[in-house]
Formats: C-alpha cells, structure tokens, sequence
C-alpha cells in the first residue's frame, strides 16, 4: 500500500526555475509546489539529501530563492525537494502563490444520476 507522507498540499504548476547543488548548476521547471516543498523537472543527477539552491520564478514575474533537501530522484525526470530553512518572507511569497492557484482551481461538481442518460451510466 502506498502511504503519501506529505503534509501539505500540493499545486500543479510549469514555473522555470533553476537550482544550483554542490557540483552543479541547472535549469528546470517545478511541476509542482506546497508550502513544505516540489517536484523539479530536470535530466540532471542529484543524490538524496544533498542540499540544493532553487530559483523559481513566479506568475507575478518575482523570482524567490528557497533552499531545500534532495527527498527522492527519478532518473533523468527529475527530483522532489523538501523545503529547509525558509524565512517569513520567502513562506508569505510562497503562501500568497499557492492561494492564488488554488483560489483559480476548478471545482469538481457532482452530476446527479437522473440527469445522466441511461445508456451512460454503467
């Protein structure tokens, strides 16, 4: 069984980003995001725990810096960060980000079953 161990929830997103680790510097994209962390498109090999700078820039064109701890790497896809040692003002940023996106976030709204037509309904 598959236990998901985030505490927050995650956002969808294609922000550009780029990051920077001991011994190399990349671009990216985040596919998606939380308040504790992300998910980081890139083909580039990273080692869990290893401690990376990420560069995001956001919709309002703001760029914000958040340092973060390598949780899990797949092979020339990408990595998921938790984030580390992040300050009021970058968590505001992030906060203020994530609210906007989940403010936009369709809401899925039940069909009742009489409005579904019979030879759809299985």
């Amino acid at each position: 069984m598959f236990y998901d161990r985030r505490k927050a929830e995650r956002v969808k997103v294609n922000l550009d980003a780029s990051w920077e680790g001991a011994f190399a510097r990349h671009d990216g994209s985040v596919a998606d995001i939380s308040l504790t962390g992300c998910f980081m498109l890139t083909p580039d090999c990273v080692k869990p725990n290893e401690l990376v700078r990420i560069e995001i820039e956001l919709p309002t064109g703001e760029r914000l810096c958040l340092w973060g701890e390598i949780i899990y790497q797949i092979s020339e896809m990408g990595f998921g960060v938790r984030f580390t040692h992040v300050q009021e003002g970058e968590q505001k940023m992030l906060a203020g980000m994530i609210n906007s996106l989940l403010a936009k976030k369709p809401v899925a709204v039940p069909v009742p079953a009489q409005s579904v037509p019979a030879s759809a309904r299985r």
